[in-house]
């Protein structure tokens, strides 16, 4: 595996050296995040950041762990903690396409700490939130890169649905849309149907899943069978950087809340970077090919299932990843990490 953690190092280091005479390094593949910038949304931007096959172009902001004001501050203070203050956040909707307002619930601050980032300070960024807003960046970028484009929401669909309602031609431009939220083959964390992501906002999850997107779901089913513990944590901490110290620091936060909590005494779900390892390796998870709907109705809000009314047509847009080869996973995952919080 150290053939990873080697490639990790090349990228960064051409990207330094380059950057100082005007230039920057750029992979074929660009990558989008939509955070709502919590504990797994922190480990996510590392994963994206270390891989060497992608640039990181951008982090649009989101509510849920925390409110997209403090998604996007959290996202520009971890950037910067990792070096990478070339890659800029804008700001996304502040609230669901169908309320006026958003509240944090007490189980968000509960995982994720009041902050968001497991209640560790990090200095203020320098870098200030971009003026443009984040579905206009969606949108240039779709028309800029088209198919080298991937794009994961981490947190609710708002930013994509409001992005595909400015500009419908999108869909048919954006490479790859790979989203950690829902569930179909285990029970949601909300509710016994919802997950919650697309708790947030399912009617524009149920209008994104419609599109011509090609979308990859990477939900519960997956990634509650990746887990990270102290074991893993405590690599980072040894390194002795600021990155490795930080991370660990605000990731034994979330360890601790599963386990406080009772969600999994054995650790952390790992659901955000799974998205992202996806997105860049399809064949960490096994697939099947469905059409899929998100209902909203009172009985079963927020539910991802399979659209019976389309189970004939003969083309499907959204895989769902039904398994996931958990260890290979893990060891890039940390191999990734482990490399970039070296230099940091």
């Amino acid at each position: 595996m150290f053939f990873y953690g080697k490639l990790v190092i090349i990228k960064y280091a051409e990207k330094a050296y380059i950057n100082k005479f005007g230039g920057s390094y750029m992979a074929t593949k660009k990558m989008i995040l939509d955070l709502d910038t919590g504990v797994d949304d922190a480990l996510a931007i590392a994963y994206a950041l270390a891989a060497p096959d992608v640039d990181l172009i951008g982090i649009v902001s989101s509510y849920g762990n925390c409110l997209v004001e403090q998604s996007g501050e959290n996202s520009l203070k971890l950037l910067e903690l990792l070096g990478a203050t070339d890659v800029p956040v804008f700001l996304g909707a502040s609230h669901s396409s169908t309320t006026d307002h958003f509240d944090v619930m007490q189980v968000s601050k509960d995982i994720h700490g009041n902050n968001g980032i497991g209640e560790v300070a990090l200095p203020k960024a320098k870098r200030p939130i971009e003026t443009q807003s984040g579905i206009d960046f969606l949108i240039e970028a779709a028309h800029k890169y088209a198919d080298n484009l991937i794009f994961v929401p981490t947190g609710p669909m708002t930013n994509l649905d409001a992005a595909l309602a400015k500009d419908p031609a999108i869909a048919d431009l954006i490479g790859n849309v790979t989203f950690m939220g829902g569930a179909l083959t285990v029970e949601g964390n909300v509710t016994s149907d919802a997950e919650a992501n697309i708790n947030q906002d399912p009617e524009a999850a149920d209008r994104v899943m419609r599109s011509h997107l090609k979308i990859t779901m990477v939900g519960l089913d997956v990634t509650l069978r990746t887990l990270l513990t102290k074991a893993e944590t405590q690599v980072w901490r040894n390194l002795g950087t600021d990155a490795g110290k930080n991370y660990a620091d605000i990731t034994d936060f979330y360890i601790d809340a599963y386990y406080n909590l009772d969600i999994d005494k054995n650790g952390c779900a790992l659901h955000d970077p799974l998205a992202v390892g996806v997105a860049l390796d399809p064949s960490f998870v096994q697939t099947i090919d469905l059409n899929m709907k998100v209902t909203y109705d009172e009985s079963n809000y927020g539910r991802t299932v399979g659209d019976k009314d389309r189970l004939n047509d003969p083309t499907t847009n959204v895989k769902v990843a039904v398994n996931v080869d958990k260890q290979r996973y893990l060891d890039t995952f940390m191999n990734y990490l482990t490399q970039l919080f070296k230099q940091h």
